[in-house]
């Protein structure tokens, strides 16, 4: 069994509450669950307003299968929300 995880780290312009920010990532960590199949969850920076880091898992049986669906997500969220700027991301493979 392979566990692949990418951690994404997004910036939240303009964004001056806690309450702003979760009604920002709400939408695109349903959404990535969905289109992907993965599990999705803020893993860090709660705390601060105007940043995120989201973790995307995923378990297959075929390494190269799962870094190329992981790999898939950052031009996904770059080309659907624009406005969340993709500071860096990274995939690590179990």
């Amino acid at each position: 069994m392979v566990i692949g995880l990418l951690t994404i780290h997004l910036h939240i312009p303009m964004c001056s509450s806690l309450k702003e920010k979760r009604s920002q990532l709400k939408p695109l960590l349903s959404r990535l669950g969905r289109e992907f199949n993965v599990a999705v969850a803020e893993l860090g920076l709660q705390d601060q307003w105007q940043e995120s880091l989201i973790g995307c898992a995923a378990l297959s049986n075929d390494s190269a299968h799962t870094q190329r669906s992981l790999a898939k997500i950052i031009p996904w969220v770059e080309r659907h929300y624009p406005h969340l700027p993709v500071i860096e991301d990274h995939i690590e493979i179990f």
